[in-house]
């Protein structure tokens, strides 16, 4: 049994993985129009090139990073620009959007330039993943040349591919894996490459020891790359989180991974790397999990951005029933959505749809004291003292008990007899504390 973990962390009894990762991926095209809001990533949102009228092509820039910490924005399909304006995306936000009229055609741009690896030098590597508008697809979206630039790339030691997919009914990552694993060994490669020192870990969670077992064999002859298994445990996929359990090192909010020597990037993104780099792909689309007991047909689409949410839904064979809740990424740490009229825009991996509410209709009572958010809290916090500081605003108590180390990942509100909403008290007097701190 793999023993690579970390302290705290909650056992979901229900993974529902099961509704799809069976499931092969199938190649969605969207059929109506593709909408882009230019800020689908950390930073500075970004700024659109091309005007209402103009006519696109997949594959075409159509926003340029508004800064250091920004990504392009590309068309995955061809058409017409038919508006820039206000838009709705899955977390709720209305955001400027960039609304393509969907030819049909797909018609595609030239590719980026690129040339064989050997002749590439690491500027120029960089540079094609900035050009590529690649981010973060495990969710963050964090602009991946950025996180390729550390300060001192001779002090980076371990290159982490987040493989473990900790997040119950997400099977996205484990269908690249087993459908496409050489991409991604590829992607790896070319990391290490801009990286003298540093070493590959690909970690995986243990329920998925198939595609551990084709990663090994991989890399079997690649001395700078090990595959690690890590225990099945959420939030395992968390950054600190892995970082501690295939390394043994610690970071807390102070810290980026690259002040522990590490990078970590997800499964996705390193494809992602892999395309742009190799083949001259900007990042178009990603594999998305349309699941949960209220879809007919839980499937995994190859889909792109820009895609109509609804138009998935659809794809998957409708709902069996109206489902009582419909959430954007996994039940964790995703977005519960009061529309489906949406984008899947970067980021996005899924959209899960359940009959039952069970979070709404449980009944919350008073704290009994029991001390089991303390024992699940990765981070060694006490939540049930922290959310009641934050129902009495005491920002300062809060700050003193380190409440900002919380990493949002719902292990107390989860593990709660009390069904008290701990996390999301928890998450409001973080953002308070945090702004009081710029101010």
């Amino acid at each position: 049994m793999a023993v690579l973990t970390f302290k705290g962390g909650v056992h979901p009894h229900n993974d529902g993985k099961s509704l799809s990762k069976s499931k092969p991926v199938t190649t969605y095209m969207p059929k109506g129009n593709a909408v882009y809001p230019i800020s689908q990533h950390i930073g500075a949102p970004a700024n659109p090139i091309v005007n209402v009228g103009d006519r696109v092509l997949a594959g075409q820039k159509i926003a340029e990073a508004g800064g250091f910490v920004s990504a392009n924005i590309h068309s995955a399909v061809s058409g017409t620009v038919k508006a820039i304006e206000p838009r709705r995306v899955a977390n709720g936000n209305i955001v400027k959007s960039i609304v393509i009229e969907n030819d049909g055609q797909f018609e595609k741009a030239d590719p980026i330039p690129v040339k064989p690896l050997s002749e590439l030098s690491r500027e120029e590597i960089i540079e094609i993943v900035k050009e590529a508008g690649v981010v973060g697809l495990g969710g963050a979206t964090f602009p991946t040349h950025v996180k390729l630039s550390p300060k001192d790339p001779d002090k980076i030691e371990y290159i982490i591919v987040n493989g473990a997919e900790c997040e119950p009914y997400l099977t996205s990552d484990y269908r690249r894996m087993m459908e496409e694993p050489e991409k991604i060994v590829e992607g790896l490669k070319i990391v290490l490459s801009l990286f003298d020192n540093a070493k590959g870990i690909i970690a995986i969670e243990s329920n998925k020891l198939d595609a551990a077992a084709k990663m090994k064999d991989l890399v079997k002859d690649e001395p700078k790359i090990e595959v690690k298994v890590v225990y099945v445990k959420y939030p395992q996929g968390g950054e600190r989180q892995l970082i501690y359990a295939t390394t043994k090192r610690a970071i807390n909010s102070s810290m980026l991974p690259a002040d522990a020597g590490c990078i970590v990037d997800n499964i996705d993104t390193i494809y992602a790397i892999r395309n742009a780099v190799i083949e001259g792909h900007p990042l178009l689309g990603t594999i998305f999990t349309v699941t949960g007991d209220a879809v007919k047909e839980p499937q995994n689409f190859r889909i792109l951005f820009g895609t109509d949410t609804n138009e998935l839904i659809e794809a998957a064979g409708g709902f069996v029933s109206n489902p009582e809740k419909i959430i954007s990424g996994g039940p964790m740490m995703g977005f519960s959505m009061f529309t489906t009229d949406v984008p899947v825009i970067k980021g996005n991996s899924s959209v899960l749809a359940f009959l039952k509410d069970a979070v709404s209709n449980s009944v919350q009572t008073n704290c009994i004291n029991c001390g089991k958010c303390v024992g699940v809290c990765p981070e060694q916090l006490i939540p049930s003292k922290l959310a009641k500081l934050s129902d009495i605003d005491d920002l300062e108590g809060f700050a003193a008990l380190h409440g900002t180390e919380c990493i949002e990942c719902g292990c107390c509100s989860y593990i709660c007899p009390a069904k008290r909403d701990l996390a999301q008290s928890i998450k409001s007097m973080k953002k308070a504390v945090i702004a009081s701190r710029k101010k």
